[in-house]
């Protein structure tokens, strides 16, 4: 048995049948995560955290644009 490095419950799985790389589901927060290593079966997160900051970011970029474009339609009146 393993913790998910997301919210630290125990996943179970069967050890002898994961490789490096393999992805994994957390059934408590639904993380997926991937093998890191197998001596011993240490799991990672998979990235999802550094997407979903990215959208964020691409969020608030396109309100910016959109407070832009409201001056600009106003400098013409």
């Amino acid at each position: 048995m393993v913790s998910c490095p997301q919210c630290d419950a125990n996943i179970d799985v069967e050890e002898d049948e994961l490789d490096e790389g393999d992805a994994i589901s957390c059934d408590e927060c639904g993380a997926t995560v991937r093998v890191a290593g197998l001596n011993p079966l240490e799991l990672e997160s998979d990235g999802d955290g550094e997407e979903d900051e990215e959208e964020e970011f691409d969020e608030e970029g396109e309100d910016e644009d959109d407070e832009e474009e409201e001056d600009e339609e106003d400098d013409e009146w």
